[in-house]
């Protein structure tokens, strides 16, 4: 059943069924009972059908989507989330599969013989996608579209979602603030040979987490994804400037961090005006993420932790030449 018909054959009969997380299942419940988020907007989305998404105030539709200069990493394509009792799930393979031939009668049948696991404790848990639809990448066999898990199992199924999947679905969901980059002079107003000076305007930029949790047929868990800023680097968008780019830290201050490059060692000065166009101005963020395994973004750190998150917010500048006249 390995084959691209049996693929086809299960994406179609499951169709009706929207994806979704799962918990561990190993003793019927999770890392805790998620709570509401401390300074988060909470009902703020979901992914597929069980998995609640809350995000801090200022992770929303007016950031950036998370990315990364950790090209190794990916979010998982998909893992199995806890579904059916075996009642509902005889119902299921009853409604999904009767009248079917070839490999999905097969399939039905199998499940037949092990009767379901009727009388037996636990869930049966089914394969679930990220994007909400079959993706050839997904690693779980077909044979195993759906897998039964007891109270208590001493060797998890790896695709069984965990805290730390769940965390990197929180992450893949973070919405990262832009850089809010105020330039002085002005960004139409840059003047060759005066150094740029760089502060955020508004003043301090604070973290952002979002947190994913599952509360469903009594499996529960949560996982916040934290991402916290910790470095402002800018790039002047030409070589005819002195540096091309510089990097700051940043400064924790109320309400958040802070830049300002002020009095700085690294200030991007242009040697040429841009004439009557413009320069590419550039300004990157350096976020560290971590992550705990509750709906607590103060709660302990676990690990292995995350790839640290980019955003980036791009602007044209114009620079001007002074001309001195001499008598």
């Amino acid at each position: 059943m390995a084959g691209a018909a049996v693929v086809m054959s299960c994406a179609v009969l499951l169709a009706g069924a929207v994806p979704a997380h799962a918990g561990d299942g190993r003793d019927g419940g999770g890392t805790g009972t998620p709570k509401p988020d401390k300074g988060a907007v909470s009902g703020d989305g979901t992914i597929g059908a069980h998995i609640k998404l809350s995000r801090s105030a200022n992770n929303n539709d007016s950031g950036t989507p998370v990315t990364t200069a950790d090209r190794n990493w990916s979010p998982p394509v998909c893992w199995y989330e806890p579904e059916y009792t075996p009642e509902e799930y005889e119902e299921f393979i009853k409604d999904a599969y009767g009248g079917a031939q070839g490999d999905a009668a097969e399939y039905s049948e199998e499940r037949k013989k092990e009767q379901f696991h009727k009388g037996d404790k636990g869930l049966w848990w089914k394969v679930a996608f990220r994007g909400g639809e079959y993706d050839e990448a997904c690693p779980v066999d077909t044979d195993n579209w759906e897998i039964w898990v007891p109270p208590a199992v001493p060797d998890p199924d790896p695709h069984a979602i965990t805290p730390q999947m769940l965390s990197e679905l929180a992450f893949n969901s973070t919405k990262l603030p832009v850089p809010p980059v105020e330039l002085s002079p002005k960004p139409d107003r840059l003047v060759v040979n005066l150094p740029t000076r760089v502060k955020f305007e508004g003043g301090a930029l604070d973290r952002v987490w979002t947190t994913a949790s599952i509360n469903h047929k009594g499996v529960q868990m949560a996982a916040t994804a934290v991402a916290t800023p910790v470095a402002l680097k800018v790039e002047a968008g030409t070589a005819d400037a002195d540096p091309q780019s510089c990097t700051y830290d940043l400064v924790k201050a109320e309400g958040g961090y802070r830049v300002d490059s002020e009095g700085a060692g690294c200030n991007v000065t242009y040697r040429r005006s841009s004439g009557g166009g413009s320069y590419p101005f550039k300004a990157s963020l350096t976020w560290e993420v971590t992550w705990t395994d509750s709906a607590d973004p103060d709660g302990p750190v676990q690990q292995p932790g995350l790839p640290g998150g980019l955003s980036t917010y791009e602007q044209d500048v114009t620079v001007k030449e002074i001309q001195a006249i001499n008598r």
